[in-house]
């Protein structure tokens, strides 16, 4: 069994890999639903509470309190996974990856050690990379909401992330992947990463996506090598993880 766990600033592409994961019936564990069910046991709207909620839950329950509540769902997400139930077809009618499940919204060093000890060298960290600039076109397209086409409040997000230690986990990551090309390209490396394989629709899918992000944007790429996957050596950092 492996958990993967996946870091990046905002717009950096964690929310494509999640995509690429649930597609392939990977189980996909998402940090945030912690802080939306607290918010909820609260009788707090999450979309307006959820901030103060996480920082209230490390208050009361240490840095790695966000962290301490998603183990035991990703031991569930095991178990289920384990027993069969995690072998369900997939949207693509294919079996589900029962090998693999993905952690999404690592944060803060302290998440990170949670996470190691809580399951050793199964534990790998993604680091998806993208220049500041990507990242706000790449927003601004999203359009989810105002701010996501505020260029200084990316910036503030970014620093806020930073200020949790953000960057310190990004860092420590086994593996980065550059997300700076073609959106069929990053989805091929993601896959190369889980270990799994596009489906014929899908894949026409990622061309036709791509095609339209070259159309309407400079960053698209043919080269597949514009998404790269490396692999770091931790111990050569000489970190000690």
């Amino acid at each position: 069994m492996r958990v993967i766990g996946t870091v990046g600033l905002p717009g950096s592409g964690k929310g494509e890999v999640a995509t690429v994961a649930d597609e392939a019936g990977i189980p996909v564990v998402v940090m945030g639903d912690v802080i939306r069910e607290a918010c909820r046991n609260r009788g707090l709207d999450p979309a307006e509470h959820h901030g103060r909620i996480a920082g209230k839950l490390r208050e009361e329950e240490g840095p790695d309190a966000i962290a301490a509540r998603t183990v035991p769902r990703i031991r569930e997400a095991i178990e289920d996974a384990d027993s069969g139930a995690g072998a369900d077809a997939n949207a693509n009618g294919d079996a589900s990856d029962a090998d693999t499940v993905l952690v999404d919204g690592l944060r803060s060093p302290v998440e990170l050690e949670r996470f190691r000890e809580a399951f050793g060298d199964d534990f790998t960290l993604v680091a998806i990379r993208a220049p500041f600039d990507v990242r706000a076109e790449r927003l601004a397209d999203r359009g989810r909401d105002a701010a996501d086409a505020d260029v200084e409040a990316l910036r503030e997000r970014d620093e806020r992330e930073l200020e949790l230690g953000l960057g310190e986990v990004i860092e420590a990551a086994d593996v980065e992947i550059d997300n700076t090309g073609s959106l069929s390209a990053f989805r091929d490396r993601v896959r190369d990463l889980l270990g799994v394989e596009a489906a014929a629709d899908d894949a026409e899918s990622d061309d036709a996506a791509a095609d339209g992000a070259a159309s309407s944007t400079d960053v698209a790429a043919d080269d597949p090598a514009d998404a790269d996957v490396v692999r770091t050596d931790r111990a050569s950092r000489g970190d000690g993880s």
